[in-house]
């Protein structure tokens, strides 16, 4: 392959990775939705904002910066203590000690 090629394959592949990062947080994605604040401490699917970075990473039980894919409309009622809810965004609560 030569160096055009391979600079056109190295872009095709860094604008996917793009928009898979750019979906939004509630993009089902085969019948799942991305939902924020459910999952316990290390068992998260992937990550928002500081003190995570993907999978696993979470430090804190229904971290709200911290998401797991659910079944599509399924977020917002898992059942969790302390009339905690899931969402399907981002959520400012929760979160690691800085």
């Amino acid at each position: 392959m030569d160096k055009s090629a391979l600079t056109k394959a190295v872009l095709a592949s860094a604008f996917t990775a793009a928009l898979v990062v750019a979906a939004p947080a509630n993009a089902a994605k085969g019948g799942m939705d991305k939902c924020f604040g459910v999952s316990l401490a290390g068992e998260n699917d992937c990550a928002a904002g500081p003190g995570t970075s993907c999978e696993g990473t979470s430090t804190v039980d229904y971290q709200g910066n911290a998401w797991t894919l659910v079944p599509a409309g399924s977020c917002e009622s898992v059942d969790l203590p302390d009339g905690r809810t899931g969402s399907l965004e981002e959520l400012d609560r929760d979160l690691p000690e800085a």
